[in-house]
């Protein structure tokens, strides 16, 4: 659907060039929601504005359903734009118009009849549930009706691709949650495919099907979201994923106690990741290997006594996720099977230490 080879953005000026986007290669799919993150002034908004053309790369080129972007001018990519919706975090609505005149606004631009605008934006504002608020001015809605009125505007000219510029970064948590299923509800009815881009890794665990990091102009790293998240491989996007899965010792276990070889009486402290893959193969009984009973199963097969500091279950898109931080207490033999028996059914662990 969407694909990036060897796109580059270097901003000039007497102040000296800024290199924004490095010889950028990228795919994204049909009907997939893909997330773009990285830190402010990584690239990740000239990135997503090369791909409607906002910003004119300075080399390489940009496909959009088959059609070069980069090779379009004039009449020829405002056509090719109409293909392409965009959401943007501060909503840029027309404040002297109604919700419905701000939807209606596209449209009129391209000409189309009256009472075929009328209809598509009655389609929309019923989409977005915002159909009670067609004769609200911007000012009498809340920051989530604004986004919504925004979503509605992009989808006028039925496109292709929506592209969403951190759409939520000025939204409190609970508009976040209700726009990010908005955007799902939309992906999944309309197969629209949806760029995301964003500083907020819950942001893309909660939408994305797949997610890419970018640093400094650079794709660090990309694949599944669910890949990225449970294992990823850069500083930077460890970093991303700790500001949502951050694993915290307990006061009681203070770093100057805490030792990284066993002795005698150690209880070692673990913290387990259950993870239902969904592109995992299932097991003979039909279920994924991350929902066997592992803990009771090492206290009754190696007889160690575990207890459970902090835990949680958590989702990625649609999939469990779950946490547990745990003391493992048994012998050195018995503690080190138990880890053995842990890797060997696919139970992701993170030894943090022995304490006394």
């Amino acid at each position: 659907m969407i694909q990036l080879v060897n796109v580059e953005k270097t901003y000039y000026s007497k102040a000296g060039n800024i290199e924004a986007l490095k010889k950028t290669n990228l795919e994204i799919r049909d009907g997939e929601i893909f997330g773009i993150i990285g830190l402010s002034g990584a690239g990740k908004s000239t990135l997503i504005r090369c791909i409607n053309m906002l910003e004119v790369p300075t080399g390489g080129q940009v496909f959009v359903d088959g059609q070069e972007m980069t090779a379009l001018s004039g009449a020829a990519l405002r056509k090719a734009r109409q293909n392409i919706g965009m959401i943007f975090q501060h909503f840029n609505l027309l404040a002297s118009r109604t919700v419905e005149e701000n939807v209606a606004f596209p449209l009129e631009i391209q000409g189309l009849p009256k009472d075929q605008i009328r209809v598509r934006v009655a389609e929309l504002l019923k989409l977005v549930q915002l159909d009670t608020r067609k004769d609200y001015y911007p000012s009498q809605l809340s920051g989530g009706q604004k986004q919504r009125v925004g979503i509605a505007r992009a989808l006028a000219s039925n496109p292709k691709v929506l592209l969403s510029d951190e759409a939520t970064s000025a939204l409190d948590p609970q508009t976040t949650q209700s726009i990010l299923a908005l955007l799902k509800d939309i992906n999944r009815k309309l197969n629209l495919t949806i760029v995301l881009i964003t500083h907020q890794m819950e942001v893309v665990k909660e939408i994305c099907d797949r997610v890419a990091v970018i640093e400094n102009g650079n794709i660090l790293e990309e694949g599944s979201m669910y890949r990225v998240f449970t294992n990823p491989q850069q500083d930077t996007t460890k970093e991303f994923v700790r500001t949502v899965n951050d694993i915290k010792l307990p006061p009681l276990f203070r770093k100057d106690r805490v030792k990284q070889s066993y002795f005698p009486g150690a209880k070692l402290i673990v913290n387990l990741e259950f993870l239902s893959d969904p592109d995992a193969p299932e097991t003979k009984d039909g279920t994924a290997d991350a929902y066997q009973p592992v803990v009771s199963t090492i206290i009754k097969k190696f007889g160690v006594d575990v207890n459970i500091l902090s835990g949680k279950v958590d989702y990625l898109k649609d999939a469990p996720y779950g946490t547990l931080l745990v003391e493992v207490i048994g012998g050195e033999d018995a503690i080190r099977q138990s880890l053995a028996y842990l890797e060997s059914v696919h139970v992701k662990r993170e030894v943090l230490g022995y304490v006394g």
